[in-house]
């Protein structure tokens, strides 16, 4: 959820200053525009945008030609290849009062409409929005208040969409219009205060949540966290951990994968079925360079695709560690430095991917390896 070229205490402390002034009441369109790039509706007549297609046309994938259905699963295949993304729409600017976008938390509702939230939008800004994928249009669900949401997820026990605030420390509820905004949960845990990053929701709509605390001091005190659904019950589950993000479970619901952006690695909590740990390893270490580890999104196979914060890319692996696959942007677009979260659609595989930088906040596409559920689907 970081935008890493600005330390995370730089980055924390950019989300302070637009908690404790609440600034900035402009609502509306995106004005700026990723480099080599136009607007929306700005082609020529017959002009196609890099990596479009016309209905039937074949691509080469590695020398082999397949349709364009299937080019982004062809591409994934076998170790290392590469999955091409595509822009569908620009959905902010850099906020002058952060100096900074950063868009997170694709999910999907029932109807397909998509809800997306900007981690830096100052109060008065759209900090929760919901994107028609098909007509490339969208509108503010949520403008007021001065939370720094970092994730979203809409609740199998009770159908609201829950956000978790990083600078505040809580986790809040509101309808899907945005209306009847509810605090869930406020307050320390172990007499230790939280800043939740991610989460993810069990079958019963119990909440799992990363919690990144310590991550401006640098050291691993971060937790992974179980809240009831009813808000009443708080069990840690991990503790010192290096400021962990991303969190999901795995296809059969038997053990969590969280991600620790500081170490690169992403590791598998084993639960029973009361949700208790019975084990804990190192699954995967992630070979980023100046990349971090950011969200997780699991598909029905299993795949992990993981986010990266520094790299508008995105890694996908198989449950049993091997690097299937990463997701890239076109070469023509610049000024986008991190892939951070996905939404894969539920029972289909076309994918949406949040992406930020100094050009803006973007939402891409591009076809997942396998289909969606419930744990491919925000968070």
């Amino acid at each position: 959820m970081r935008r890493f070229p600005m330390r995370p205490l730089a980055v924390l402390a950019t989300v302070g200053t637009l908690v404790l002034t609440g600034c900035g009441t402009e609502t509306g369109a995106p004005g700026g525009r990723v480099s080599g790039e136009r607007t929306s509706g700005e082609r020529t007549s017959g002009e196609r945008m890099s990596g479009e297609r016309m209905s039937g046309e074949q691509v080469a994938v590695d020398g082999a030609s397949v349709d364009g259905a299937s080019a982004g699963r062809a591409s994934g295949d076998r170790a290392g290849r590469i999955i091409r993304a595509q822009k569908v729409k620009q959905l902010t600017r850099t906020h002058p009062e952060a100096g900074m976008t950063l868009l997170e938390g694709p999910v999907l509702d029932e109807s397909g409409r998509l809800y997306v939230v900007d981690v830096t939008a100052p109060e008065g800004k759209p900090k929760v929005m919901r994107v028609d994928v098909r007509n490339k249009t969208f509108r503010a669900v949520s403008t007021e208040g001065r939370a720094a949401y970092t994730s979203a997820q809409f609740s199998p026990y009770d159908g609201r969409l829950y956000l978790t605030d990083f600078a505040h420390g809580e986790i809040v509820s509101m309808a899907a219009d945005g209306g009847d905004r509810r605090t869930f949960f406020s307050g320390g845990i172990d007499g230790a205060p939280m800043n939740p990053d991610d989460l993810a929701f069990d079958r019963e709509g119990h909440l799992y949540i990363s919690d990144s605390r310590g991550l401006s001091e640098g050291t691993a005190q971060g937790r992974v966290v179980r809240i009831s659904r009813d808000g009443e019950d708080v069990d840690v589950l991990a503790r010192d951990l290096a400021a962990p993000n991303g969190i999901s479970f795995d296809e059969e619901y038997r053990g969590l994968w969280f991600s620790e952006l500081t170490e690169n690695r992403i590791s598998y909590l084993r639960l029973d079925a009361r949700g208790k740990v019975t084990s804990r390893h190192t699954a995967i270490r992630v070979d980023g360079g100046i990349a971090q580890t950011d969200s997780i999104a699991v598909d029905a196979d299993g795949n992990l695709y993981q986010g990266l914060h520094g790299r508008p890319a995105m890694a996908v692996y198989s449950r049993n560690g091997e690097h299937l696959a990463t997701v890239e942007l076109p070469a023509r677009a610049t000024g986008l430095e991190s892939a951070t979260n996905v939404a894969v659609t539920p029972g289909g595989t076309k994918a949406y991917m949040t992406v930020s930088g100094p050009g803006g906040g973007f939402l891409y596409t591009f076809d997942a390896l396998a289909k969606g559920t419930r744990q491919s689907n925000g968070g």
